[in-house]
């Protein structure tokens, strides 16, 4: 009789099913997971933490109200069209295609009222624009938090 011991097999995990069944489970997941719209983000615009810019001769600035009028360079345009906001641009842009816009929009202002002041800008030939932004702190103190 043999009673010498047999060496025993070590027994072996294989892994390749188990990372079958894991992927198997990530695209089940990937396929049934609904994401969050883009229009159902609540936004309030435009904040931004950036320092004050002194004032330069060739700014023109644009204000934009929530009902969508508009000032340049703090003189109010009569009207709402493409039209007169670019014959007020071209009237306050005297540094000529220099001139860099800054389009101080409320935050509550229609975006279409915004394109017009970018389209009014470039139909005058003016390509530098920026937009104004309040600093997180300044939001905070005008809305009473």
């Amino acid at each position: 009789m043999n009673f010498s011991p047999r060496p025993k097999d070590e027994p072996e995990i294989n892994l390749i099913p188990f990372i079958d069944v894991l992927l198997v489970i990530l695209i089940f997941l990937m396929l049934t997971t609904t994401y969050s719209k883009f229009t159902e983000l609540q936004l309030t615009l435009p904040v931004a933490d950036a320092e004050q810019q002194r004032d330069h001769p060739k700014e023109v600035i644009v204000a934009v109200a929530s009902d969508g009028r508009y000032a340049v360079n703090k003189s109010t345009v009569e009207g709402k069209s493409v039209d007169a906001v670019a014959q007020a641009l071209r009237a306050a842009a005297t540094a000529g295609a220099g001139t860099v816009i800054i389009i101080s929009a409320d935050a509550m202002s229609p975006h279409q009222s915004v394109v017009t002041v970018m389209e009014a800008a470039r139909r005058v030939g003016l390509t530098q624009i920026t937009f104004a932004t309040q600093s997180s702190a300044g939001a905070r103190a005008a809305s009473g938090n």
